[in-house]
Protein backbone atom coordinates (compact mmCIF):
# COMPACT_ATOMS: atom_id res chain seq x y z
CA UNK A 1 0.00 0.00 0.00
CA UNK A 2 2.82 2.67 0.88
CA UNK A 3 4.32 1.70 -2.38
CA UNK A 4 1.25 2.43 -4.36
CA UNK A 5 0.89 5.64 -2.45
CA UNK A 6 4.60 6.59 -3.34
CA UNK A 7 4.14 5.84 -7.09
CA UNK A 8 0.82 8.22 -6.99
CA UNK A 9 2.73 10.78 -5.62
CA UNK A 10 5.89 10.92 -8.32
CA UNK A 11 3.29 10.27 -10.62
CA UNK A 12 1.54 13.86 -9.51
CA UNK A 13 4.73 15.51 -9.73
CA UNK A 14 5.55 15.30 -12.92
CA UNK A 15 4.93 18.47 -14.37
CA UNK A 16 3.35 17.30 -17.67
CA UNK A 17 0.35 15.56 -15.87
CA UNK A 18 0.32 19.14 -13.18
CA UNK A 19 0.32 21.50 -15.74
CA UNK A 20 0.42 20.26 -19.31
CA UNK A 21 -2.41 17.51 -19.12
CA UNK A 22 -4.77 20.26 -17.92
CA UNK A 23 -3.70 22.70 -20.28
CA UNK A 24 -4.42 20.72 -23.05
CA UNK A 25 -7.73 19.65 -21.56
CA UNK A 26 -8.78 23.16 -21.54
CA UNK A 27 -7.95 23.77 -24.96
CA UNK A 28 -9.42 20.97 -26.52
CA UNK A 29 -12.41 20.91 -24.26
CA UNK A 30 -12.85 24.90 -24.43
CA UNK A 31 -12.92 24.21 -28.02
CA UNK A 32 -16.00 21.98 -27.92
CA UNK A 33 -17.94 23.63 -25.56
CA UNK A 34 -17.29 26.77 -27.39
CA UNK A 35 -19.08 25.50 -30.88
CA UNK A 36 -21.88 24.23 -28.75
CA UNK A 37 -22.64 27.38 -26.93
CA UNK A 38 -22.37 29.33 -30.24
CA UNK A 39 -24.62 26.92 -32.22
CA UNK A 40 -27.11 27.95 -29.92
CA UNK A 41 -27.54 31.12 -31.00
CA UNK A 42 -28.06 29.80 -34.96
CA UNK A 43 -30.65 27.11 -33.66
CA UNK A 44 -32.61 29.21 -32.06
CA UNK A 45 -33.02 32.27 -33.93
CA UNK A 46 -36.33 33.93 -34.74
CA UNK A 47 -36.62 33.65 -38.31
CA UNK A 48 -39.59 34.19 -40.27
CA UNK A 49 -40.24 34.29 -44.11
CA UNK A 50 -42.76 36.77 -45.26
CA UNK A 51 -44.69 35.77 -48.31
CA UNK A 52 -44.91 38.23 -51.38
CA UNK A 53 -48.66 38.14 -50.28
CA UNK A 54 -48.77 39.43 -46.84
CA UNK A 55 -45.90 41.60 -48.01
CA UNK A 56 -48.67 43.60 -50.66
CA UNK A 57 -51.34 43.06 -47.80
CA UNK A 58 -49.47 45.27 -45.60
CA UNK A 59 -48.67 48.02 -48.55
CA UNK A 60 -45.17 46.82 -49.60
CA UNK A 61 -44.86 46.16 -53.20
CA UNK A 62 -41.94 44.56 -54.36
CA UNK A 63 -39.84 45.00 -57.46
CA UNK A 64 -39.26 42.06 -59.90
CA UNK A 65 -35.80 40.24 -59.21
CA UNK A 66 -33.72 41.38 -62.26
CA UNK A 67 -34.95 44.88 -62.96
CA UNK A 68 -32.21 46.25 -61.63
CA UNK A 69 -28.71 45.72 -62.71
CA UNK A 70 -25.44 47.29 -62.88
CA UNK A 71 -25.66 48.16 -66.70
CA UNK A 72 -28.77 49.93 -65.75
CA UNK A 73 -27.25 52.05 -62.66
CA UNK A 74 -24.13 52.70 -64.88
CA UNK A 75 -26.78 54.31 -67.76
CA UNK A 76 -28.46 56.38 -65.50
CA UNK A 77 -25.61 57.80 -63.39
CA UNK A 78 -24.03 58.90 -66.80
CA UNK A 79 -27.24 60.39 -67.39
CA UNK A 80 -26.92 63.05 -64.42
CA UNK A 81 -22.72 63.24 -64.68
CA UNK A 82 -21.23 65.27 -67.46
CA UNK A 83 -18.17 64.54 -68.30
CA UNK A 84 -17.31 67.32 -71.04
CA UNK A 85 -17.47 69.75 -69.05
CA UNK A 86 -15.55 68.50 -66.18
CA UNK A 87 -12.50 71.24 -64.59
CA UNK A 88 -10.40 70.09 -62.45
CA UNK A 89 -9.95 72.15 -59.21
CA UNK A 90 -7.46 72.56 -56.83
CA UNK A 91 -7.49 73.23 -53.06
CA UNK A 92 -5.17 76.08 -51.35
CA UNK A 93 -2.42 74.06 -49.75
CA UNK A 94 -1.87 74.06 -46.03
CA UNK A 95 0.50 76.61 -45.01
CA UNK A 96 4.27 75.41 -44.68
CA UNK A 97 3.87 73.26 -48.11
CA UNK A 98 5.13 74.86 -51.29
CA UNK A 99 5.11 73.75 -54.66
Amino acid sequence: MENLSKSFDSFLKNKFIRFGLPFMLLVVGGSFGLREFSQIRYDHRKVKFISPEELKKQGIDMKPRGSVTIETEYKKLMEQVNLDNYENKRIPRPPGFED
